[in-house]
């Protein structure tokens, strides 16, 4: 996997005084950095004037597997730009990001010097941010740039985007869905630490034709008392020394960056073979954690599980495929490698090939 750091073009990154007269829309804001990344099947360029939020790009999507999909390869391009006076107000965290759309734009703003624009047709995005937002770089890294990659890769390569995590093997895939709590992030933890290929945790992207999916294996969130979990030594130390990140909810979790955790990151997309819905609910018999889902019944919890997916355009033939697979449910067992060890198995199935 390649490193991919910022591309110095100017001696000086201070901040260029503007003539708000001559320039009242930062039209000629200079970009003399920039980042090239594939990522979800599309060619990303970020171009900013602010090392720090290149920095953050690199942090966000720096070494991980260059993900390819069948069809063209769009250029997508996303503007950072760094305003340098406070917007924000003193809190443990910034407001949270409101969405609005007109015009064939799509947008997430927080206040007038914290937003993304987002223009699909126009294959770009332009991210702005005020200098008190790089103290809180997970809900800048999360909330504005990988929410503008995941919009603008979904609208133009067609990607149906799915809540949900997933885990493969030998170019084969399982999507793990569920309600927040259900163990999905767990599940593809340990999945990961027992040997499968980890594509994502959080958001997956498929393709609706080919059920090919690809991720963003960037970091995985796991609260403290999953840590008493792990078998391994290495993996407590790995996890356990990694940041705190708290979520908007209130829930404080490890957020571990996987490029540095020594498992396999999916090299390619995973082309489903199975959907599972992980249950937090013990199963009654450690030996039979599965239960088939009937096609009817699925495609209801699908559809009440995917409530923004399902009303996206490759939805319909998303789904037709998707319950042509393998699909069930998966209560817990006394630990979590028993679930792993299920999956395996899910995989090793003939008709999973």
């Amino acid at each position: 996997m390649q490193w991919f750091r910022p591309i110095r073009m100017a001696s000086t990154l201070q901040p260029v005084a503007r003539d708000l007269c001559a320039d009242p829309f930062s039209e000629r804001y200079p970009r003399h950095l920039s980042v090239h990344q594939q990522l979800l099947g599309g060619r990303f360029r970020f171009e900013s004037d602010s090392q720090a939020l290149l920095d953050l790009v690199v942090a966000a999507f720096g070494e991980l597997p260059s993900h390819r999909l069948p069809g063209s390869v769009p250029e997508l391009r996303i503007e950072l730009r760094l305003v340098p006076e406070r917007h924000l107000p003193n809190a443990a965290e910034p407001p949270p990001v409101q969405m609005q759309s007109g015009l064939g734009l799509l947008l997430g703003v927080i206040n007038a010097a914290n937003y993304v624009v987002i223009s699909p047709a126009q294959r770009q995005a332009l991210i702005v941010v005020s200098q008190d937002m790089l103290e809180f770089p997970y809900h800048l890294r999360y909330e504005l740039i990988e929410f503008a990659v995941y919009v603008l890769a979904t609208r133009c390569l067609g990607l149906v985007p799915l809540h949900g995590a997933c885990v493969g093997r030998e170019g084969r895939g399982i999507l793990l869905l569920g309600d927040s709590g259900a163990g999905k992030s767990t599940l593809a933890l340990h999945g990961l630490l027992q040997g499968l290929d980890f594509l994502a945790e959080d958001a997956v992207f498929v393709q609706p034709e080919s059920l090919l999916a690809t991720g963003i294996a960037n970091y995985v969130h796991v609260k403290a008392d999953g840590l008493s979990l792990l078998d391994s030594e290495p993996a407590r130390r790995w996890i356990g020394g990694s940041a705190v990140i708290r979520r908007r909810s209130g829930v404080a979790k490890f957020e571990a960056d996987l490029r540095r955790g020594g498992g396999r990151l999916a090299a390619a997309p995973l082309k489903l073979v199975g959907a599972v819905f992980a249950s937090a609910e013990l199963a009654d018999d450690p030996s039979a954690l599965l239960r088939p889902i009937p096609k009817e019944e699925f495609v209801a919890r699908l559809r009440a599980n995917q409530p923004y997916a399902s009303e996206q355009a490759g939805w319909l033939p998303f789904q037709q495929k998707l319950v042509q697979t393998q699909m069930h449910e998966l209560r817990r067992g006394a630990h979590p490698r028993a679930a792993v060890e299920t999956l395996h198995a899910l995989l090793d199935r003939p008709e999973a090939c």
